[in-house]
């Protein structure tokens, strides 16, 4: 059979693509993902089923790829959390539900993608969700009715050290945000969040579960890529199909257009294995280059992140399986020109997490995860060999740009000092990390914050859109890849810059917004 579209990854964008593509009951897709699928809800494993009610951890599951990078000189081995199941990165994450900023998209139209302007797209970001807090009184920035389901913890409800982190901001001077998903807004407030009745509502969940009793979809799951496949007789490659395996079993699947949707990680690296790539770095590993695209695996952006903690005194209330990130602070680092620039996840109780990897033994108190919400620092991605089996190289370089470092290093001393506030120090026995040794001098800090940096899970931008000017770009910006026939990306690779914000909104309503492109003919 040769399908209508084949969607390789069916991850936050993937889903969402093959369920619009779908609507049209004369339409065939065939969904191809890496991990495994799962029918329902009630099939999925406890630790993608559900995010702070899980009793088991994503980290090593085999559900997450378990990618590896380099983030600096001085931690050359970080965790790469991304989801290797349906839903993809969706059914493995953090479940925080927020928005960049109408700037962030504003840019990406100022750089020559006119269609991804925040006026253009709001009704996207509508589109996707359904926000429980402003269900009955959404207005023009949330959604009511979309497969997504998104909420707040009122403050009623916030847990000690929640309260005792919100009141240290407020005092230190940011204003109180109600809702960080409105345009225009700063400060500390409650994190949205996809996690009704503590269950991560993936794509998975929301979008495949409305299409995947549609005839014309046809899922199939721990299937990977090995490379897309091309007629070459014509002026420019015309993707034809794909190259699969199952198992020990390989396979040929033909459609009209092939759509990659295999995340910033995993979309560069097909590419690259397919002969879309730059050409040089391809001859490297004996792959002939059919289109030469020195932007592939390129301008890798993420937020650096980095977690400070406190043990708290005996009497303080630390569980596990309970909600203790519930809110966020958001501002504009010191003599930075980007607003917003720097974002603190706050909790009422963390365990030792070291560099940035995953959870290590018991709740031990109040933590922040410090992120630096727009780096100037890129990436890259490049291939280890043509195995399509071999996990490619990560290299993150984090905090290379000394602006960088600069507005991590205040940030952290900003958030030290919420120490010293009464209703912190209260809950507080003593500061586990960094220690004082480390902010001895800008020179310790930077050593500790150098060694310890990690990734905030948003990596994006390694197959960036653009105009046909911009020789970096990999896409236009209907998702088509420049210099072939019938291939587009879409899902965080085609960001042009990261935005400030966690990044899997944006990617839900990308896909929103390219296969509303796909269905306008583009």
């Amino acid at each position: 059979m040769k399908y209508d579209y084949i969607v390789i990854g069916a991850g936050s964008a993937g889903a969402i693509l093959a369920t619009r593509l779908t609507e049209d009951p004369n339409t065939s897709v065939l969904l191809l993902e890496a991990g495994p699928d799962y029918p329902d809800v009630d099939s999925l494993p406890e630790e993608v089923k559900y995010g702070y009610l899980s009793t088991k951890s994503i980290w090593d599951s085999d559900h997450n790829w378990q990618f590896k990078a380099r983030a600096t000189d001085d931690a050359m081995n970080i965790d790469v959390p991304r989801g290797r199941v349906t839903g993809g990165s969706s059914a493995i994450n953090g479940q925080i539900f927020i928005r960049g900023i109408p700037e962030d998209y504003d840019n990406w139209a100022k750089w020559g993608n006119d269609e991804w302007s925040f006026r253009k797209l709001a009704p996207y970001f509508n589109m996707v969700e359904t926000d429980t807090t402003y269900r009955d009184d959404p207005g023009d920035f949330h959604g009511a009715s979309g497969p997504i389901i998104c909420h707040r913890f009122p403050r009623e409800e916030w847990r000690q050290g929640n309260v005792a982190w919100f009141d240290a901001w407020r005092d230190y001077g940011l204003p109180y945000c109600e809702d960080h998903n409105a345009p225009g807004t700063t400060g500390v407030g409650p994190t949205t969040l996809n996690n009704p009745n503590g269950i991560r509502w993936s794509t998975a969940i929301g979008y495949l579960g409305m299409s995947r009793h549609r005839l014309n979809l046809t899922i199939r799951g721990d299937v990977t890529v090995k490379r897309i496949l091309f007629d070459t007789s014509g002026e420019r490659p015309r993707a034809t199909g794909v190259e699969a395996a199952s198992g020990d079993d390989s396979f040929v699947v033909e459609a009209e257009e092939i759509i990659l949707s295999a995340g910033a990680i995993g979309s560069p690296q097909v590419l690259m294995l397919s002969g879309v790539g730059p050409g040089d770095h391809l001859a490297e590993h004996g792959i002939e280059t059919l289109v030469d695209a020195p932007g592939v695996g390129q301008n890798l952006a993420d937020h650096p992140l980095i977690s400070i903690l406190w043990a708290t005194k005996p009497d303080v209330d630390l569980q596990r399986h309970v909600p203790n990130a519930q809110i966020l602070a958001r501002y504009t680092a010191e003599g930075s020109p980007l607003d917003n620039d720097m974002i603190v996840y706050l909790s009422s109780g963390m365990a030792h997490r070291p560099n940035m990897g995953g959870w290590d033994g018991e709740l031990v108190g109040l933590g922040a995860n410090l992120g630096l919400n727009l780096a100037y620092s890129k990436g890259e991605v490049r291939l280890n060999s043509g195995d399509y089996r071999d996990h490619p190289y990560l290299d993150y370089n984090l905090l290379a740009n000394d602006e960088d470092l600069r507005r991590f290093r205040a940030g952290v001393r900003l958030v030290v000092s919420m120490e010293d506030h009464p209703s912190m120090a209260a809950l507080i026995e003593r500061r586990m990390y960094p220690e004082d040794t480390d902010l001895a001098s800008d020179e310790a800090l930077d050593r500790w914050i150098l060694s310890k940096v990690g990734t905030g899970h948003h990596v994006s931008c390694t197959a960036r859109m653009g105009p046909r000017s911009d020789p970096m770009a990999v896409v236009d910006q209907y998702g088509r890849v420049y210099g072939a026939e019938r291939l587009r990306v879409a899902d965080a690779s085609i960001m042009p810059e990261c935005v400030r914000a966690n990044i899997n909104v944006t990617v839900l309503m990308l896909a929103e917004r390219v296969v509303g492109f796909i269905k306008q003919g583009w």
